[in-house]
C-alpha cells in the first residue's frame, strides 16, 4: 500500500507568522517537498515568538527540507547559521531564506544578532539546531535556552524522521530553569527519531 503524501500548506503557520513570499517560491516550496515524498505533520505553536529547535542534526539535507517547508509553508522564520556558510555570492540568497550568520568563536555575540531580528519582526519563528554541528555531540550547548528566555520565544520540538519522511512539528517544550535537565529532557523526546546518519545523533 502506497504511502499518502499530504502537501504542506500555509494553514499550518498562523496567520501573524506568515510572511509575503510570492506565489512562485510557495508553489516551488510545495512542489519539491511533494516531489521527494516527504511530509510535515503539526503546525507551528500560535504565540508572538516561537523559537523550533531542529533535531537530529546529521546531514546537510537538513538544510534544503527545512528550507522547502519554509518556503512552501509561508513562514517567516529566522535561522541561526555558521558565519562561514555565508560566503560572497551566496550571502544575499542564505539572508533572504532568514538566515542570520554566527560566529561559534564569539557566543555571547549571537543574543546581538537575535535581538537585531525581534526589534526587526515583531512576530518570527526562529529555529536553532543546539547540537551546533553534523557530527557526533555528547553536550548540547543551553544558550539556545537563554535566548528562548531572554526574547519570550515559545520553545516547540522540531524533529527530522528520514526512515518515515516526515518533519514533525512536536510538543511545546517548557523549561523548568533547570538547563542541564532541561536538555537532557529534550535529547531524550528525539530519541523516537531518526536523522540521515542515526550514529552522528
Amino acid at each position: 500500500m502506497s504511502r499518502q503524501v499530504i502537501p504542506v500548506s500555509q494553514e499550518q503557520v498562523p496567520e501573524h507568522l506568515r510572511t509575503n513570499r510570492s506565489v512562485f517560491t510557495r508553489w516551488f516550496g510545495r512542489t519539491f517537498y511533494r516531489a521527494i515524498g516527504w511530509n510535515l505533520e503539526g503546525n507551528i505553536a500560535d504565540a508572538e515568538r516561537v523559537m523550533i529547535v531542529a533535531a537530529p542534526h546529521t546531514s546537510n539535507w537538513d538544510f534544503v527540507f527545512g528550507i522547502s517547508v519554509i518556503l512552501g509553508i509561508n513562514a517567516r522564520v529566522r535561522w541561526l547559521g555558521k558565519h562561514t556558510v555565508f560566503k560572497f555570492g551566496v550571502t544575499w540568497f542564505f539572508r533572504w531564506l532568514g538566515g542570520i550568520p554566527v560566529n561559534r568563536a564569539q557566543p555571547d555575540s549571537v543574543m546581538g544578532y537575535v535581538d537585531e531580528a525581534v526589534a526587526k519582526d515583531n512576530g518570527l519563528i526562529l529555529v536553532v539546531a543546539p547540537e551546533g554541528t553534523r557530527k557526533k555531540t555528547e553536550k548540547w550547548k543551553s544558550g539556545f535556552l537563554r535566548i528562548a528566555k531572554k526574547n519570550n520565544c515559545v520553545i516547540q520540538l522540531g524533529a527530522l524522521d528520514f526512515p518515515n519522511k516526515r518533519i514533525v512539528l512536536g510538543p511545546i517544550f517548557t523549561p523548568t530553569g533547570d538547563n542541564q535537565a532541561d536538555i537532557a529532557a529534550i535529547i531524550e523526546y528525539y530519541q523516537q527519531f531518526s536523522g540521515k546518519y542515526p550514529d552522528q545523533f
